[in-house]
């Protein structure tokens, strides 16, 4: 496969290539190559989870969110979870368990989301990074699902997350 960096990004690059389909036909495809990242699913308690208000440059708003954020090089992510569930929120957990994954946005990127439900959580002092416009809130699985129905939470991963959890952790 031929591929050509056309940009160079401090998280991802951008990539063009020259792809042969199951058809065997050759078609130039540009695409971003991401390193991965993870979301949690930060269980405060049985009936309370911690969102994010997040500030979305791409957006050009604050968003519902749970913490979420980029492997760094040589970082799994179960690592990644653990750091950006501190940084984010301040809250350290006793257990971080796998939900599942899922490509963020496989027409144009190679990102792999792991999704991560995190308890036994202990509070603690957040550390955005730089830039970060974040504003943590705890809400009751009933405001969550409401602000879900109103279509308030309009971030991607976090829809997902949350579902899937629903579905397959909490009805069990």
């Amino acid at each position: 496969m031929d591929q050509q960096v056309v940009f160079r990004g401090m998280r991802f690059d951008v990539v063009e290539l020259q792809v042969q389909t199951p058809d065997g036909k050759q078609h130039k495809r540009q695409l971003v190559r991401h390193p991965g990242a993870v979301t949690i699913v930060p269980l405060v308690d049985d009936d309370r989870v911690c969102l994010l208000r997040n500030y979305r440059a791409a957006a050009g708003e604050y968003l519902w969110e749970l913490p979420a954020g980029t492997c760094e090089p040589g970082e799994s992510p179960l690592q990644t979870a653990q750091r950006e569930l501190a940084e984010e929120t301040g809250y350290q957990a006793g257990r971080l368990q796998r939900l599942c994954g899922f490509y963020t946005s496989p027409g144009i990127m190679t990102e792999w989301m792991e999704v991560f439900v995190a308890t036994q959580l202990v509070p603690g002092t957040a550390r955005p990074e730089a830039g970060e416009m974040l504003h943590t809130r705890i809400l009751t699985w009933s405001e969550v699902w409401e602000l879900v129905a109103r279509g308030e939470i309009r971030d991607a991963k976090t829809l997902c997350a949350l579902l899937f959890y629903e579905r397959f952790v909490a009805r069990r």
